[in-house]
């Protein structure tokens, strides 16, 4: 498998150090990315306002008093489910017209003030924080793991630690934002978490909690692998051209958006099936209905090819991309900070 490696790396950080680290990395992100896919979404409410909405749900076309869209925070993607009459229809019912996304900005922060570019945030980051707390963990444990535990080397070893911790995240918090969204749509409190497993568990058995787990992890378990594979690539390379032995912020911020870039391209016909995926199981659980006949993943992916061709499976390039890598890079390069202040403190005690 590769050369061998004896030496251990040099002024390790605790894994606490490396959670703190990437979870002040996923707040950062959160709060640099959370307002551009706000205004993505507002400028979307105002072409299709709710009494327009139409869901595609069991190959029927049935008019709708609720929403199901995707949000965005920089970490992952949620589902939003909005009924219409509760407050969630702010999304859809403020009169400001936007012409574009800068006056769209401009006149969120004149007319609704400054926070409302960050509308739904705090309950999605219950999720996503630790969902990139233990991604980020885990990556740079397997990955020392592989290298100093077991003596390997070689340029897959971040590509096969990326995809493992990938699919540990995925696998710990897909059941849990599938509930966050079944008590979202049906307007039920944090304290009824407990009632709102237990009946999901009745209703169409346990291993219903990992419903869209399939083309999550087709999607983010193949980005991961390239993203860390290219990120460790680039950084490497670009640290030899500035001649130092460690990594910057602006090498890392710049090697994180590269790799970011990269494996959103890759990896984009997966991420338009996830996308139908997510909406269609929160359409179903909007109106009741049971997830056990649910389209496959691979399914989804033919009906896109037969409708649309190869092009609808590369749906919104530019779009994933322009939220994709700025993310990455601002994420990354956090933490790498965190982790070379954290490594400074630990040789100062030393």
């Amino acid at each position: 498998m590769g050369e061998r490696a004896v030496n251990s790396p040099v002024a390790a950080i605790s894994p606490v150090q490396q959670m703190l680290a990437s979870g002040t990395g996923a707040l950062l992100t959160s709060v640099f990315v959370t307002p551009l896919d706000v205004v993505k979404i507002r400028l979307q409410a105002q072409q299709t306002p709710f009494h327009q909405a139409s869901a595609p749900w069991g190959g029927v076309i049935r008019p709708s008093k609720w929403r199901c869209f995707l949000y965005c925070n920089g970490l992952m993607d949620h589902i939003y489910v909005c009924q219409n009459g509760t407050s969630c229809t702010s999304w859809y019912k403020t009169p400001t017209h936007f012409s574009g996304t800068l006056d769209a900005f401009v006149k969120i922060t004149r007319h609704e003030g400054l926070r409302s570019l960050w509308s739904g945030l705090p309950p999605t980051l219950v999720m996503a924080v630790p969902a990139t707390i233990i991604y980020f963990t885990c990556y740079d444990q397997l990955r020392d793991f592989l290298r100093y535990g077991l003596g390997f080397q070689g340029s897959h070893i971040p590509l096969v630690a990326g995809g493992l911790a990938r699919l540990g995240a995925v696998t710990v918090i897909s059941p849990l934002e599938l509930v966050r969204t079944k008590m979202q749509s049906r307007r039920l409190p944090y304290s009824e978490l407990r009632v709102c497993i237990r009946s999901a568990v009745a209703q169409d058995g346990l291993l219903s909690l990992w419903r869209g787990w399939g083309p999550t992890v087709l999607r983010d378990v193949p980005f991961s692998a390239l993203y860390w594979f290219n990120y460790e690539l680039v950084k490497a390379q670009l640290c030899e051209q500035s001649r130092v032995t460690q990594a910057n912020f602006s090498i890392s911020f710049t090697a994180g958006a590269v790799s970011g870039a990269i494996a959103a391209i890759l990896t984009l016909p997966f991420d338009v099936v996830k996308t139908r995926r997510q909406i269609q199981l929160g359409e179903m659980d909007t109106v009741g209905a049971s997830l056990k006949k649910t389209t496959s993943t691979w399914h989804i992916m033919k009906e896109i090819w037969t409708e649309l061709g190869y092009r609808g499976l590369f749906a919104g390039f530019m779009p994933r991309v322009i939220k994709v890598a700025p993310a990455c890079a601002v994420m990354i390069s956090t933490y790498e900070f965190g982790k070379a202040f954290f490594q400074k403190v630990n040789l100062d005690r030393e």
